[in-house]
């Protein structure tokens, strides 16, 4: 591949090298979240900070682990999980926001995905669409297992992916507007959780790396809820989302070393 950084071993877009990262990163969207995050680790260091894409390392139980924002959506966040394998890593966890679906989850729950609908572009660029976005059973388990310990409510299951964020919310007003509905229906009809951006794209990255991914989301609100005119909490603080996969790290790295 040709190299753009003019430097070798420099990730071009990340701007890191070898080294300067751990094993395990957590992968929020936002860039201004990986402070936050990195005030989880023990001795954080900013690493770089370059277009949408910040990198801290610092230690959770004496191993080396690290926080990078991919930005919005799968093209960004599909470039940050090329470069961050190039340095080292092998398990990361996603944390960010979503929308819920199903009329149990509220705003203010967690939601942690098993698999993801790949209604986006990205994943189509790695896999035929009949390849399947499902995440890491083993880094799955330690979020369940980290919701549960920390007393978070949560629910794992099925995600959906999407490019357009709008497309989401005022389907109606897109000329496709008969095929965003239909399908929204069919993924309430099929129990999908929560719709979201990222972890379609980034579980079949991570198959396609031999990588582990997993991903857990805090619920900002339900569109459906409010639709029924249900109580529908619309929550901003990211802390419980971020607190289960520092905890999950926790977990694998426990378990690792046993």
């Amino acid at each position: 591949m040709q190299n753009y950084s003019g430097e070798v071993g420099l990730q071009y877009h990340l701007q890191i090298r070898k080294g300067d990262v751990g094993r395990y990163v957590i992968m929020p969207g936002d860039p201004k979240r990986c402070a936050k995050i990195a005030a989880h680790f023990d001795d954080a260091k900013l690493i770089a900070d370059s277009r949408e894409f910040v990198t801290y390392t610092g230690y959770l139980d004496g191993e080396k682990v690290s926080v990078t924002s991919t930005g919005i959506g799968g093209p960004s966040a599909s470039i940050a999980m090329e470069e961050l394998v190039q340095c080292g890593a092998d398990t990361f966890l996603r944390v960010g926001t979503c929308g819920g679906m199903e009329m149990s989850v509220k705003g203010g729950d967690l939601v942690i995905a098993t698999g993801a609908i790949r209604m986006e572009g990205t994943s189509k660029e790695y896999a035929p669409i009949e390849f399947p976005a499902v995440a890491d059973l083993e880094v799955t388990n330690a979020l369940v297992s980290a919701a549960r310990k920390l007393g978070y409510t949560y629910h794992a299951g099925i995600v959906q992916c999407k490019d357009a964020f709008y497309g989401q919310h005022a389907p109606e007003k897109m000329p496709v507007s008969y095929e965003l509905l239909n399908k929204w229906e069919a993924w309430k009809r099929l129990g999908c959780k929560a719709s979201e951006m990222e972890s379609a794209a980034l579980f079949i990255v991570a198959s396609h790396l031999g990588v582990r991914c997993g991903s857990d989301f805090l619920v900002v609100g339900n569109q459906e809820r409010d639709a029924a005119g249900l109580e529908n909490p619309i929550v901003h603080d990211t802390e419980a989302a971020i607190s289960t996969a520092v905890e999950a790290i926790r977990i694998l790295i426990k378990e690792e070393k046993q």
